[in-house]
């Protein structure tokens, strides 16, 4: 694959505001247009019915991210924009990673353990009000990314724990079933990927501190008015440690601009004139996509054709890569049972990467011959990540890889060195495909 594939989405749960707009869709739009990126960008309207359960609000939140996305400068002629129920392929492979996922992994999930931990805090049944689909959503979450092998996935830092388990789950499947999966990996800009709110803590429906992302001037005007700030008075220096409203600041300025802030702050700018600064920051990015977006929200019926088409688009990969992985599994036609054996048996006449993961939490890997012998086995790694990345170095590199990885690889007992070269260049020769 010569580009980079990106992908996101956001869930179709409520109307955009400026934490989406800076954590998400912003980076994804301006990633789209590099020449060396392929991106993806989806409405995630299954993962709403997790906790939404108004069919007119998913459906109005469907049509005003869509129209966001579009506002802020996504041409559907370059990239693959669909809704998530338009591509039937991502709960089959749902249910594919289910099969390959461990329970003890999702049990770790932060929002199922946060509703878990709320319900003892009250003495209440641990799973009270837990749905299976809280509790399966990271496996959903898994089939979106890996259906179309995204190579990237821009996210909040709370959504990291997600593109982990991702990893996981192709490792998993990798290992049972051939080398289908790329692992994804998490994108974050450091400084603006949560964006506080109104209140300080996270912008998040969920605390009711949004500003949302094209609200009309004046709310705008308003809504920063009522960022809360600290009681110091005009004149007295200002600090930017968690100051919620120089956070949003900078997330929209120039680097000279956050430090003309920065500098302000010190010589005691009253807090009025430092919000109206704000204000005028972010309303001159946004008016122009803000008249853009009204514009698609008055024809819903453009937004569902792109929607529709972008689906095709995704379906095209989709449909066969999915044909491809339920070849895999064994959900075969039975008239190609004896051709299958020759073709099992020739996948197994090769040396091969095995890893997995061990009771005391670390990742392995080992390399077995085309007979099964063990030739390498490593030492634990903290994350699959870096175990991931180790094998890769061997595929790439071969043998001139192992010193560098010394302390981290031992050989199996009378193994001699040429026969783990030997391997080595076998599958470098043969390349790890994706």
């Amino acid at each position: 694959m010569s580009s980079t594939r990106f992908l996101t989405g956001i869930t179709t749960s409520g109307t955009p505001h400026l934490g989406n707009y800076v954590g998400s869709i912003r980076p994804s739009v301006q990633a789209s247009r590099r020449a060396d990126v392929e991106s993806f960008y989806f409405l995630a309207d299954y993962h709403a019915l997790i906790k939404i359960d108004d069919p007119a609000r998913i459906q109005r939140s469907t049509l005003e991210i869509a129209a966001s996305w579009l506002a802020a400068g996504l041409d559907p002629a370059r990239v693959t924009f669909y809704r998530q129920s338009d591509v039937p392929e991502i709960p089959e492979l749902t249910w594919f990673l289910t099969c390959v996922t461990g329970k003890g992994v999702l049990n770790r999930a932060h929002a199922y353990k946060a509703a878990v931990d709320k319900n003892a805090s009250t003495g209440a049944d641990p799973d009270a009000d837990v749905s299976a689909g809280l509790f399966m959503y990271p496996v959903l979450m898994g089939a979106d990314i890996l259906l179309f092998n995204a190579h990237k996935v821009p996210v909040g830092r709370d959504q990291v724990q997600h593109i982990e388990m991702a990893r996981d789950m192709a490792h998993s499947f990798n290992y049972r079933y051939g080398e289908h999966f790329v692992p994804p990996e998490a994108v974050i800009e450091d400084d603006v990927a949560t964006l506080p709110g109104l209140d300080g803590r996270k912008m998040s429906k969920s605390y009711d501190n949004t500003i949302p992302l094209f609200a009309p001037r004046e709310q705008l005007k308003k809504l920063i008015a009522g960022i809360v700030t600290d009681s110091a008075a005009p004149g007295e220096p200002k600090t930017v440690e968690g100051s919620a409203l120089f956070q949003i600041y900078q997330a929209f300025a120039t680097p000279e601009e956050t430090a003309s802030l920065r500098q302000a702050y010190a010589g005691g700018i009253a807090w009025k004139d430092a919000k109206q600064l704000v204000f005028e920051r972010i309303d001159r990015e946004l008016a122009p996509m803000r008249e853009a977006y009204l514009a698609l929200l008055s024809e819903p019926a453009k937004i569902e054709a792109i929607l529709l088409a972008g689906a095709a688009r995704a379906r095209q990969i989709a449909t066969p890569f999915m044909g491809r992985l339920r070849h895999a599994v064994g959900l075969r036609d039975l008239r190609t049972q004896a051709g299958e054996q020759t073709a099992k048996t020739a996948k197994v006449a090769k040396p091969m990467f095995k890893q997995y993961r061990e009771r005391d939490g670390k990742f392995y890997f080992k390399l077995v011959d085309a007979d099964g012998r063990l030739l390498l086995q490593s030492a634990g790694f903290d994350s699959p990540r870096d175990a991931g990345q180790a094998i890769a170095l061997l595929q790439t590199q071969g043998a001139s890889a192992l010193a560098g990885l010394t302390g981290k690889l031992q050989a199996a007992a009378d193994v001699a060195a040429q026969d783990i070269s030997a391997a080595l260049r076998q599958l470098g020769d043969a390349g790890n495909g994706c």
